[in-house]
């Protein structure tokens, strides 16, 4: 008959708990022979009983209580006078004692790994008098272990790493299992360790947990990461221990153990003549079993015609061998062969054959069209600002790299040359000066020689020229700056009033020299004097003293400078020296002599104020005026005369049928209201007076009605009008007057026979024209 986990587990409980209560020693209470004990006294008294330890099972799974042990002490004779009472860890709510018979129960289950012991203090007392009969003693009550904790991984799951083709035994990494059992009973936490998946690439040592590799050669191409289950078993791996698994995760890393190969024994490429040095002609990759460093490539060209011509390199990212151009010349060869090799060293004795590969790359180079090549990138030439017109300054020359060799015609880029300062000769390249030159304007001139093929313009190339301008000495010297020189009047005779210096547009090798001296006319004067300092400077000194600046106001000397040019260029420069009045530190007061002149009580700055003062009142005046001829000067009604019988005159033509805004549009839209005083927006009329404006009624014109409505109809029913309101202007004047024409040009003549009686009918208004044209007795003309 077998037994389940949990029926062997308590049928070993079972057994631990007979065998621990037959051999455990009863606690009693043995009977002293010494003297009695008093609980009063400072006399020591031998103890009437001795505690042995307790000793419980854990993990007691019974419904009643687990008995423990018994106290009993020699004063009790069993007839009740005596009652036991227990204190201490868990007394009351773990262990309770019969008062009675001092028999100790656990009444809850107990677990060593949460508290391996307890202690706890007894004592027997006088059930009548509650007193002590006993001294109050302590004992411990240990919890005895049993196999109910299984092995634990508290590092798990594992991971570890082992060099690929590692010899078996290598060790890879070491796994350690805690039991929470106790270790110093019995083998409840005695662990032993096995693989149980894995083999048979690995093994694991049973007591100590170290992981072995258990096979040769395992490779990591083939296979790089095994999974591992590793068991722990307590009771030293016997039938009924309890056990507890982790995984490990093993990854073979890589050596080099594999050469490189390229895919292909030969490549070929084409490229055109016309790449620029650096670009990339062709990758080429070798392949590489290993990964990481293993992996690296290294590539060189061992040997061919292209040695010189190409080189390669590695791509970091890729590993790829990137052939690059270093000098390309389709003269030279029109093919190109490169044998290339891979190297990759081998790790250790790990060689399996020859770590290197090789292989052929065959470029081509095709011709291109390629536009004219300068001999030179920069030329450098030098010219006098002195030379002619025509003069030669040098030449440069451009071939073109074809085979077919082109001639060669030369310009210049006008975009560099602005001036025309230089011609070339578009057959030779010969530059020539086309204007003079002057190095002051323009030191040196960079310009762009254009060399275009004759057979095919559009292919242009280009050369840098550099042309300095050599100096000559054609700039006479100058006073450095504007001199502001004043001499008090009260300067005594050696006084240093100005220090000069000069400057010289020209530049010679040597640096310049100026000489400084007074003209022939200005050596002989009697008020200053030139020092000449030797260092490009001059000093000027006075010779007498009492300048008076009634007398003479200003000064003017004449200086002479000369450089030290090949020929040398001299000019004189004109030195204004002011007499001023100055203050006992010679600084200069005033200078000019229209001071005296002026009133003791107004200063220049005082009359320049009060002048501002008017202009600024004649400012104010003028707005005023302006503003005030502005405004709108009041209407003057006549009470005589009806106020819509007044005619407002413009001066205006107006804009036109498209004028819309010179007239008021609502009277095409209600023909029954016209305004009698309708200003115009556009023009400011000379005569506005102010009176509302009245509306009056006029006749409902049928004629304009029915022509209005026409129109409305028309547009209305136009496909092509445009779907918003839009202004129509129609130039319609109806069927004419009732009166006819109004105009005087013919009306005095002697043949008309137009009657104008009915003007009499008309009202006031037409009083003048009916007396003018009438034909009644009152008619001015008979």
């Amino acid at each position: 008959m077998k037994l389940g986990k949990v029926e062997f587990c308590h049928f070993l409980q079972i057994l631990a708990l007979f065998l621990c209560l037959s051999g455990m020693n009863q606690a009693e209470l043995t009977r002293s022979r010494s003297k009695p004990y008093f609980q009063s006294g400072r006399t020591r008294t031998k103890r009437s009983w001795v505690w042995n330890q307790f000793f419980v099972l854990e993990e007691y799974m019974g419904t009643d209580p687990l008995y423990v042990g018994k106290l009993h002490s020699d004063v009790d004779k069993g007839d009740g006078s005596i009652k036991y009472i227990l204190s201490g860890e868990g007394a009351s709510s773990i262990f309770i004692i019969d008062e009675n018979t001092g028999d100790i129960h656990a009444t809850k289950r107990l677990d060593r790994e949460e508290q391996a012991y307890y202690t706890l203090r007894a004592q027997a007392l006088d059930r009548l008098t509650n007193k002590p009969v006993e001294p109050e003693s302590e004992f411990v009550i240990k919890i005895q272990d049993i196999n109910d904790n299984e092995p634990k991984f508290l590092d798990g799951p594992y991971t570890a790493g082992v060099p690929e083709m590692s010899p078996v035994g290598t060790s890879v990494v070491q796994v350690t299992a805690t039991d929470a059992d106790d270790p110093t009973y019995g083998n409840s936490a005695r662990v032993v360790y096995s693989i149980l998946q894995g083999q048979p690439y690995f093994s694991v040592e049973p007591k100590t947990g170290v992981i072995k590799t258990a096979l040769p050669n395992m490779d990591r191409e083939a296979k790089d990461q095994y999974l591992l289950v590793i068991q722990a078993k307590d009771m030293v791996g016997q039938n009924g221990g309890l056990s507890g698994t982790t995984s490990v995760t093993v990854t073979l890393t890589d050596v080099n153990d594999n050469p490189p190969r390229f895919p292909r024994r030969s490549y070929q490429y084409n490229v055109p003549e016309s790449l620029p040095v650096a670009s990339v002609v062709a990758r080429i990759k070798a392949a590489d079993a290993d990964v990481g460093p293993n992996a690296e490539m290294e590539y060189k060209i061992v040997d061919g015609d292209g040695l010189g011509v190409f080189k390669i390199s590695v791509d970091k990212d890729t590993q790829e061998g990137i052939i690059t151009i270093q000098k390309l010349n389709y003269s030279a060869s029109s093919s190109h062969f490169l044998n290339a090799s891979r190297d990759d060293d081998p790790l250790g004795s790990l060689s399996l054959g020859p770590f290197s590969d090789m292989t052929t790359v065959k470029i081509i180079v095709e011709d291109v069209d390629e536009p004219p090549v300068f001999t030179s990138r920069l030329y450098s030439m030098v010219v006098s600002e002195a030379a002619k017109v025509g003069t030669i300054i040098g030449t440069v020359a451009a071939h073109d790299p074809d085979a077919s060799n082109s001639p060669v015609r030369y310009s210049i880029d006008r975009n560099t040359d602005l001036e025309r300062y230089f011609n070339i000769d578009a057959n030779s390249g010969v530059i020539t000066t086309a204007k003079s030159l002057d190095r002051e304007t323009n030191a040196v001139h960079n310009i762009t020689v254009l060399a275009m093929e004759s057979q095919n313009p559009a292919q242009i190339g280009r050369g840098y020229v550099a042309i300095t301008i050599l100096d000559i000495n054609d700039n006479a010297p100058e006073f450095a700056m504007e001199y502001e020189t004043t001499v008090c009047e009260n300067a005594q005779p050696g006084q240093v009033i100005q220090k000069i210096s000069a400057i010289d547009k020209d530049d010679p090798p040597n640096g310049h020299q100026f000489y400084f001296s007074l003209t022939a006319e200005a050596a002989n004067n009697h008020n200053f004097t030139l020092q000449d300092n030797k260092d490009n400077t001059a000093t000027v000194l006075t010779k007498r003293n009492g300048f008076r600046r009634q007398e003479q106001s200003v000064f003017y000397l004449p200086i002479f400078i000369v450089d030290s040019g090949s020929p040398s260029l001299s000019s004189t420069n004109t030195l204004t020296i002011r007499v001023c009045d100055c203050d006992a530190d010679g600084i200069a007061q005033t200078c000019n002599a229209e001071a005296y002149i002026l009133p003791a009580g107004l200063s220049t700055g005082a009359l320049i104020a009060i002048l501002a003062c008017v202009l600024t009142l004649l400012v104010l005046v003028l707005l005023i005026v302006t503003m005030r001829r502005r405004k709108k000067e009041p209407l003057i009604f006549d009470e005589e005369r009806d106020i819509r019988e007044n005619i407002v005159r413009y001066d205006d033509e107006g804009g036109g049928e498209e004028d819309t805004e010179a007239f008021d549009m609502a009277a095409l839209r209600n023909l029954n209201i016209m305004r009698d005083t309708k200003t115009r927006r556009d023009v400011t009329p000379e005569i506005q007076f102010l009176s509302r404006p009245t509306f009056k009624s006029i006749p409902d014109n049928v004629i304009f009605r029915e022509f209005i409505w026409e129109r409305l109809k028309e547009a209305d029913v136009d496909p092509c009008a445009p779907p918003y309101d839009s202004l129509q202007t129609y130039a319609f004047e109806g069927n004419g007057s009732v009166a006819e024409s109004l105009s005087s040009l013919d009306s005095i003549s002697s043949n008309s026979d137009q009657n104008y009686d009915y003007l009499s009918d008309w009202g006031p208004r037409f009083k003048r024209l009916a007396d003018m044209y009438g034909t009644g007795p009152d008619c001015l003309y008979s």
